[in-house]
């Protein structure tokens, strides 16, 4: 296999459109076919089947395309190695939940984009930090940014960037006081997903002062929690940076809360 083949495998893959990724590459439709029936000769598998019109990626061509992306970041980076001095290029994957993609990244991005022009940025949303760090480990992302404590990665390379600070939130009117953690026994918190480090760092708060809520709702999306709070639905643990803008307009309102286990961070790895 060239790398030639693993270019047009890729695109062919993101279409699921020989006609289309001809176009893209500005190649005759006989030469994409050529190129992936070339590879899965080579393999030994069909890397493409047809469900009625449409063409989809089979069990095998799911696991190469894996592969066929890292070895043409590869080749791509083998060429700016060589050449040193010339402007960096290529496609860099990012994982991140929301919190970070909506409230942190953008202004980070803008200057990375400025530094330099010629990367390509795909981001990889990820809904746990759980989920981005197994991306991380299955190669879709080339980096992620997870929220979690300190502590030994294994084959990750992980650095911290900032202590994460949190805030406990509820509607301003909302009609029951909220004066210490046992008085959460009988309302609704409003949850992000399993795999979410303060999710697991607030049940573990309740289970250590024994209480156990039996009302709850788990989202998807921390703006969707915020929405909810704000209409008197419920109440979350949120980080400050998503929380802080609302606060201070008087949206919703932050309780005491004072966690007693180990701090988060914010870490690129």
């Amino acid at each position: 296999m060239d790398i030639k083949q693993l270019i047009t495998f890729k695109n062919a893959a993101e279409n699921l459109n020989f006609t289309q990724t001809a176009k893209i590459l500005n190649f005759a439709q006989s030469s994409v076919t050529a190129q992936i029936k070339a590879l899965e000769d080579e393999i030994g598998k069909p890397l493409f089947e047809r469900l009625g019109k449409r063409l989809i990626l089979t069990e095998a061509g799911h696991k190469f395309k894996l592969y066929a992306e890292k070895m043409i970041r590869l080749n791509e980076e083998a060429i700016t190695a060589v050449n040193g001095e010339e402007e960096p290029t290529g496609t860099l994957i990012i994982g991140a939940q929301e919190s970070q993609c909506t409230y942190r990244l953008p202004p980070i991005l803008k200057e990375f984009k400025a530094t330099f022009p010629k990367v390509k940025l795909i981001f990889k949303p990820a809904h746990s930090d759980e989920m981005a760090r197994n991306h991380l480990m299955e190669g879709l992302v080339d980096v992620a940014f997870i929220m979690d404590i300190s502590k030994p990665e294994g084959s990750l390379r992980v650095e911290q960037l900032i202590k994460e600070e949190f805030k406990m939130v509820i509607a301003p009117n909302h009609p029951k006081p909220v004066l210490s953690i046992d008085d959460l026994k009988d309302k609704t918190l409003l949850l992000t997903e399993m795999g979410c480090s303060y999710r697991l760092m607030f049940e573990d708060s309740l289970k250590s002062a024994g209480v156990y809520p039996l009302d709850k709702i788990e989202f998807s999306s921390i703006e969707a929690i915020k929405q909810c709070v704000i209409a008197g639905l419920g109440i979350a643990l949120l980080p400050e940076m998503v929380v802080k803008k609302d606060i201070k307009e008087g949206r919703m309102k932050d309780i005491p809360w004072k966690d007693s286990t180990s701090s988060l961070f914010t870490q690129i790895a």
